[in-house]
């Protein structure tokens, strides 16, 4: 196993925050950057985020506002938001050793260009190695130590299979994988169905309607991964089917909670970020540069976008022609 002793998590949100811990856990020398010099050393006072209540960070995490004394790690995962993460990569690029693994943390797909996160990695960082980790799990869970299983891919099988080693631990099980596409999609498109369950549930439409749209929403995503070149037992495992169910079904859900909003009539929180909203008007251009049908999807991009309402969208899929099961 190539030998990996130090981990830079690039983004001190709620989820970098909770990887750092992860890291420290299986016994890395972790370094978790904050882009603002003042939150990191409120964090460094305090053992704490306030984006993670209630957890405690380990006094051997260090906590740093220099990008370049971060850049120094043997590994970095990049937790910054999917549409943030070309600037973080541009401004790391000059810092970075060559062939450093990148681990992109983030699941979406970047607007205007439709690049996935390893993608842009490799354009901004082309002397590095990109790498993706995926679902299904929550911050708040990997920061307070609980059971989570979670997916890395790499082009690599060798770089994936030492990556799972090093971040790996008693409670942090991750799975390797060489089909970066199928857990990239996985990961994007559950974001944005997760919004459709919440849909349902702030709705009342009932258990049946949200089993309903949980499983055709998994066939939008099948069939999108297919046509991208991802393997099937990749999206019917922990980063597809895995993640989607756990995303349409678990409080923690932040794209579950906007949808939920949205379907009471109420203004989403706009504090914590909902990847699903971003994602959701990319992910439907793919689909049609892909010939790719994706109903469920396409009504949360309109709704999102203001082009029809909740109850137009709820309509328009219950009026769709009946079809053969896929």
């Amino acid at each position: 196993m190539t030998l990996f002793n130090t981990v830079a998590v690039i983004g001190a949100g709620a989820y970098g925050t909770a990887l750092a811990c992860a890291a420290r856990r299986a016994g890395r020398d972790v370094m978790l950057y904050a882009r603002s010099a003042g939150t990191a050393a409120q964090m460094k006072a305090t053992r704490q985020n306030p984006k993670l209540p209630g957890v405690s960070l380990d006094t051997r995490i260090d906590i740093t506002a220099d990008l370049a004394e971060a850049a120094r790690a043997d590994i970095l995962l990049l937790a910054t938001p999917a549409q943030n993460a070309r600037n973080a990569a541009n401004a790391l690029a000059p810092l970075l050793k060559p062939s450093t693994p990148v681990v992109a943390c983030a699941k979406g797909i970047e607007r205007g260009t439709h690049r996935f996160m390893t993608e842009v990695i490799a354009e901004a960082m082309p002397h590095v190695f990109p790498a993706i980790l995926s679902g299904p799990n929550f911050a708040d869970d990997v920061a307070r130590g609980l059971p989570t299983a979670v997916t890395l891919a790499a082009r690599d099988e060798r770089l994936a299979s030492d990556l799972v080693q090093v971040l790996g631990s008693a409670t942090f099980r991750p799975y390797h994988t060489t089909d970066v596409r199928g857990v990239e999609i996985g990961g994007a498109a559950k974001n944005v169905l997760a919004i459709a369950a919440g849909i349902v549930i702030g709705r009342e439409l009932g258990a049946s309607a949200l089993a309903a749209l949980t499983t055709r929403g998994f066939s939008e995503l099948a069939r999108l991964g297919r046509a991208c070149g991802a393997r099937s037992e990749t999206l019917a495992g922990l980063s597809g089917l895995g993640d989607l169910i756990l995303s349409c079904s678990s409080p923690q859900s932040r794209n579950l909670a906007f949808g939920i909003a949205l379907g009471r009539g109420e203004p989403p929180n706009r504090d914590k970020l909902a990847e699903g909203e971003f994602t959701a008007p990319v992910l439907i251009e793919l689909a049609a540069s892909q010939n790719v049908d994706m109903p469920v999807s396409n009504a949360v991009a309109a709704i999102l976008s203001g082009k029809i309402t909740i109850d137009a969208a709820i309509e328009g899929l219950l009026t769709r022609p009946f079809k053969a099961e896929e």
